[in-house]
């Protein structure tokens, strides 16, 4: 009986077209496998010589998406919901497709592509990053890890090789808080934010345009207020692995190729407001003014001062809005805002920046006679670190491929930090020119493009390949 079955379907097999790969369909292969009792195909089985990355075409459709943009060329500006942001996701859409992906969408607009395994039932393999840009900022942050990922999905296609766990690519929405000041906005979602679920009920942005009704004039969300849907089980990835420019100087300035993020960084935001008395700039004395601005200027120089107290490199903090009130040349302020952001990858260490931060406030307020009327932590996420079997497949991947490489830490959050929350996480980072990012001067050469997407096809191709991961 099991030697009539192997002859049928070794007959069957023959009859197979010889354009068509022998053991497309999974089912045959996982038969033949369970009556032979040896692997009739290897996954990961195929040569480093056939990874083939087209660098050109990459740039390409780089140079290509980036022309979906609301400022002039060489900048790009791309905000949630736009209409050019709608266009850069219905390219981002055709790309996936052409590369043989299935393709599906989520109620806030996370994109999927997807390559089945040999064994579809498996946790997939994910990848991918984000293509909503700030304004005038430029067209390689973000776009390098989706793009690229779906060229590394190619790669592994052109190169024969079959994965055996799926292959995802995710393009995230609105990893960038511009319109509606919440980033990493849809991977916070599939992490199962429902505090973030409910806010974005009655969420606006600076016109008085609703979430929802944004999202709905993008075709998202039609009749569903609830996006709980969005939510994604812990352990529907095996891992996770994002390729993404460094942002940073460290790779160009050592002229080394790759970087293997080992963690990352996640802000506290700050919300801080003083009230004072205003007045005539020449009239109120010196002696008899309680001005606002200088209790605002004296928080800012403590920020930085908490922040070198930590005794860390990795302890960074930024005063990024000073905003005075009336905003008179001849007028003593009598309210300032400021909007505080402070980094870490140790939690703790971070949380004591903060409360240091809030201590300095109330004493300033006390000592100039004026009134701190708001002190707020708007979010305070913890750090992520990159799972260690996914650091160790980068780690192999970039030595195979004779790269140089080196660990290093993100200073910027990325959608790794909250995918981190889902499945073992890691990051890949190429270098940019002189570190730029989020200006039109940003730029990533060809060859570190290609050099990242050969290391991430490779890196995919050994995490699907496995049966165990790490969970």
């Amino acid at each position: 009986m099991v030697h009539s079955l192997l002859l049928f379907l070794l007959l069957t097999l023959t009859a197979v077209p010889a354009q068509q790969h022998q053991y497309d369909d999974p089912s045959v292969t996982a038969t033949m496998e369970k009556f032979s009792g040896y692997a009739i195909h290897e996954p990961h089985s195929f040569q480093l010589t056939s990874l083939s990355v087209d660098a050109q075409a990459l740039q390409n459709q780089i140079d290509e998406l980036a022309a979906f943009s609301d400022s002039p060329a060489p900048s790009v500006t791309r905000v949630l919901f736009t209409d050019n942001d709608v266009l850069g996701r219905r390219y981002v859409k055709t790309q996936m497709e052409l590369a043989g992906l299935s393709v599906r969408e989520d109620a806030v607009g996370n994109i999927f592509g997807r390559w089945d395994g040999l064994e579809p039932e498996l946790p997939a393999v994910a990848t991918g990053s984000h293509v909503d840009a700030i304004p005038y900022s430029g067209k390689y942050d973000g776009v390098v890890g989706v793009l690229g990922a779906i060229e590394a999905i190619r790669v592994l296609k052109r190169s024969g090789f079959k994965p055996r766990r799926p292959l995802e690519v995710i393009s995230f929405t609105s990893e960038e808080p511009t319109r509606f000041g919440i980033g990493c906005l849809g991977s916070r979602l599939l992490a199962g934010s429902e505090d973030l679920a409910n806010a974005l009920k009655t969420t606006t942005d600076i016109q008085n345009v609703s979430f929802l009704d944004a999202a709905r004039s993008a075709g998202y969300g039609k009749n569903e207020d609830n996006l709980s849907s969005v939510f994604l089980k812990k352990g529907t990835y095996s891992a996770f692995i994002e390729l993404h420019i460094e942002q940073g100087p460290i790779l160009e300035d050592e002229g080394i190729s790759i970087g293997i993020v080992t963690a990352i960084a996640a802000p506290a935001s700050l919300k801080v407001e003083f009230e004072g008395n205003g007045g005539h700039a020449g009239a109120v004395l010196m002696p008899n003014r309680n001005d606002a601005g200088l209790a605002a200027s004296e928080l800012a120089l403590a920020v930085e001062r908490h922040v070198l107290e930590s005794g860390s490199i990795d302890t960074v903090g930024t005063v990024g809005i000073l905003e005075l009130h009336p905003g008179a040349i001849n007028s003593i302020p009598s309210k300032s805002h400021l909007e505080i952001d402070t980094r870490d990858i140790d939690e703790e260490r971070r949380n004591q920046v903060v409360e240091k931060i809030h201590q300095s406030a109330i004493k300033i307020s006390k000592t100039r006679g004026v009134k701190l009327s708001d002190f707020q932590v708007i979010n305070q996420d913890p750090p992520a670190l990159s799972d260690e079997a996914v650091i160790k497949a980068v780690e192999i991947a970039t030595r195979e491929l004779n790269l140089t490489s080196k660990l290093m830490i993100s200073r910027a959050y990325h959608d790794s930090l909250f995918m981190a929350r889902l499945s073992p996480m890691g990051m890949i980072f190429i270098p940019c020119y002189k570190g730029y990012s989020h200006k039109p001067e940003e730029f990533a050469s060809i060859q570190d493009m290609s050099n990242g997407v050969k290391v991430l096809a490779l890196t995919l191709a050994k995490l699907s390949s496995q049966l165990h991961l790490q969970k």
